[in-house]
């Protein structure tokens, strides 16, 4: 056992006294004592990277703002994690979200199982002050029974991850910088041609939003089976 994890601390989470081990995160804190934090990168059983930014969370006697998925808990930390500051910057999140790619709800094949959809509703999203980029992106259809579609990505790389940490395959990764990163297959090879895809499904089953799902599905069809943290604490008693 690591000297964090041996550690027991106490803190507050809203107003809420807590206790955590040293090695626990405000995120899983926050939810073990029934607090929600909006995640839109996060998935129970994957590495947390802090790609999305709408878990930020106040910490006392800090002016930053904090994402709870990455940041480790301590003794005596007073975490908020609901004040209008956050609700503002977490709509400014989905903003910018919903105007990088194409995000067309009506006719996606996630349209009513979407995450991103969700987050939009739960946070008082009702339009987009922003200017859309309306950017020209690529369907790849190759694959026999997937379809990969970078309008509808949110870069959570969720799908990286579980690859990765999961499926080991690591056909996955994300290429490009900024705002014109792009999830890719092997070395920016079409779906269909990569020899180290092994078509589990898990990379479809993860995605929050559209951009990866099931050949055959008609928009509203595409339901997510949530099994990853599963197969990870398998994994992790296997180590063990």
């Amino acid at each position: 056992m690591s000297t964090l994890a041996s550690q027991i601390v106490t803190l507050k989470i809203d107003g809420k006294d807590c206790g955590a081990r040293g090695d626990e995160t405000i995120l899983e804190v926050a939810r073990q004592n029934g607090i929600e934090i909006p995640t839109l990168c996060h998935f129970d059983g994957l590495s947390d990277i802090g790609a999305c930014r709408l878990c930020l969370v106040e910490v006392k006697g800090s002016p930053k703002l904090f994402p709870a998925c990455t940041t480790l808990v301590t003794e005596g930390m007073e975490v908020l994690t609901t004040s209008e500051r956050l609700r503002r910057y977490r709509v400014q999140i989905l903003e910018l979200l919903f105007t990088e790619r194409n995000h067309v709800c009506s006719v996606c094949v996630s349209n009513g199982h979407c995450e991103l959809q969700d987050l939009a509703v739960k946070l008082g999203l009702t339009h987009v002050r922003l200017p859309y980029r309306y950017p020209r992106l690529a369907v790849d259809a190759t694959h026999d029974r997937f379809v990969q579609d970078d309008n509808r990505c949110v870069l959570c790389q969720r799908c990286v991850r579980v690859c990765d940490e999961i499926e080991g395959a690591h056909t996955w990764d994300v290429a490009g910088r900024g705002i014109e990163s792009r999830v890719i297959t092997d070395l920016s090879e079409p779906w269909g041609s990569t020899e180290s895809c092994t078509g589990c499904s898990k990379c479809v089953h993860v995605c929050p939003t559209g951009a990866i799902f099931e050949k055959g599905k008609a928009s509203g069809e595409m339901v997510k089976r949530r099994f990853v943290a599963e197969l990870a604490a398998k994994r992790e008693s296997r180590d063990e």
